[in-house]
């Protein structure tokens, strides 16, 4: 892996401004339910190895040259420790008729893969979800960040498969709950 990203310069703040440590995470989590959201799932692994994956909805576009996007991970998951192994990845970007699958690689079952279709080929950087997925990212770690329960990690893409965008309604999640991009 590459160097850790540049520190940012600290910011500072004026005595006189009264500012609050922080809000309890169910503020958090209140505030981000509000922020409606794609849906993917991160795999890594194959067949022989083991297989990782969950799902997220912590996934950014952060460059076009070199072609960057990044995925967020909590800090205790089996998938980021076997993604940090492997140093590759999938983000497989899924279609409104996936939400099954998204709760089921949410909820930690250790048969996800036994209950879905998935494919995996040596240019792959994880399990492709062959019938979930609208379009899929390979990608290899650049950096990893971490920041409070979670890790920050930068994938290069390295190969992109998808559908036809006239085909394509993305899954959503905002609100506590599934939902599809609307029909044009």
């Amino acid at each position: 892996m590459n160097s850790p990203l540049s520190p940012i310069p600290a910011v500072t703040t004026p005595a006189s401004a009264t500012i609050a440590q922080h809000v309890e995470p169910s503020q958090f989590r209140s505030l981000m339910t509000t922020f409606p959201t794609g849906v993917a799932i991160v795999t890594t692994g194959e067949a022989e190895e083991g297989l990782a994956g969950l799902t997220v909805s912590s996934v950014s576009s952060v460059s076009l040259e070199p072609p960057v996007l990044l995925v967020c991970l909590h800090k205790n998951s089996n998938t980021l420790k076997s993604l940090l192994r492997r140093c590759t990845f999938a983000v497989n970007l899924l279609h409104d008729g996936a939400g099954e699958t998204a709760k089921l690689f949410a909820s930690g079952d250790q048969g996800r893969f036994k209950k879905v279709e998935w494919e995996y080929g040596p240019e792959f950087g994880g399990p492709h979800l062959v019938n979930d997925a609208h379009s899929i990212a390979d990608c290899r770690i650049s950096h990893t960040l971490s920041m409070g329960d979670h890790h920050v990690v930068f994938g290069e893409v390295f190969r992109v498969e998808q559908q036809s965008l006239e085909r394509v309604r993305p899954l959503l999640y905002g609100m506590r709950r599934f939902f599809s991009w609307p029909a044009a």
